[in-house]
C-alpha cells in the first residue's frame, strides 16, 4: 500500500468517528504510532481508540484538536 493511501484510510476513519459524534479525549505516542482514544457523549458509547501509524494521520488529529478548541474558545468569548 503506497504511504498516501495508508494515510488516506487513516483520515477517512478519523473523519467518520468525528462524523458519528465522537471526540478525541486522549492521545499516547510511541515508536510504534500513536493511539487515539475517542468517546461519544450522545448516545453515550463505550471509548474506541484508534492505531495512527502515519506521520500525516496524527498531524490531522492535532489539527481537529487545535482546530476545536480554538472554536470553543471564540464561542466562549462571545458568552462574555
Amino acid at each position: 500500500m503506497s504511504a498516501f493511501a495508508e494515510f488516506d484510510r487513516e483520515r477517512q476513519e478519523i473523519d467518520n468517528l468525528i462524523g458519528l459524534g465522537y471526540t478525541v479525549v486522549g492521545i499516547y505516542e510511541d515508536l510504534d504510532g500513536a493511539k487515539v482514544t475517542f468517546i461519544r457523549s450522545e448516545p453515550a458509547g463505550g471509548p474506541v481508540e484508534l492505531l495512527l501509524l502515519t506521520a500525516d494521520a496524527r498531524k490531522h488529529v492535532t489539527t481537529l484538536l487545535v482546530g476545536g478548541s480554538r472554536q470553543a474558545a471564540s464561542a466562549q468569548e462571545s458568552l462574555l
